[in-house]
């Protein structure tokens, strides 16, 4: 639990760095840039290995509807990560549609797992997202995106069912069955 909890503490100073300490983070450059980068790839490595190693505590027992629910809302989580990456109509209607589907995708995972490694990792990832985007939004202004052709939301659909198969088959390869059983 300590590799999960120094992974977690490690991934949130490095993305908060930049915005709570902004005159340090101009001072150190472009250098800046990729020890932050660092710090946030040994943060979510610390948390993968943290969170596989950690003892399973249980703390409640989902019921197994909610595996459909988690599904669905993973779906969407998905499909919020790439609006970012979009140049269709829709990238224009959320301003913070990475730190949404972190959210969606923390809430997802804690209908379904009720240990207590998960609700340390869920949970940090919710609170997190929900803190970045307050700090975000009282440091920066936004100006938000012309709407693009409607047939690159299209392909975001697309690309979004397809990214859905690959994380379902890479939760399969680790052992972790996405749709029960």
């Amino acid at each position: 639990m300590a590799l999960l909890i120094l992974g977690i503490a490690l991934w949130v100073a490095a993305h908060l760095f930049k915005r709570l300490a902004p005159e340090a983070r101009a001072n150190m450059g472009n250098a800046g840039k990729g020890i932050a980068a660092a710090g946030i790839l040994a943060g979510l490595v610390l948390m993968i290995l943290g969170y596989r190693g950690a003892e399973f505590i249980p703390v409640w027992s989902p019921p197994a509807f909610l595996t459909h629910v988690n599904n669905l809302l993973m779906l969407g989580a998905v499909f919020l990560y790439g609006m970012s990456a979009t140049t269709g109509r829709l990238r224009g209607k959320m301003r913070h549609p990475q730190l949404t589907a972190v959210k969606v995708w923390a809430v997802a995972h804690l209908l379904v797992n009720g240990d207590l490694a998960s609700i340390v990792l869920f949970g940090s990832m919710l609170a997190w997202a929900v803190v970045e985007v307050i700090v975000i939004n009282r440091s920066e202004t936004w100006d938000r995106p012309k709407p693009g052709p409607a047939k690159k939301d299209l392909v975001l659909v697309i690309i979004t069912l397809v990214m859905f198969v690959v994380i379902t088959a890479i939760h399969s390869w680790l052992g972790v069955n996405p749709f029960g059983g």
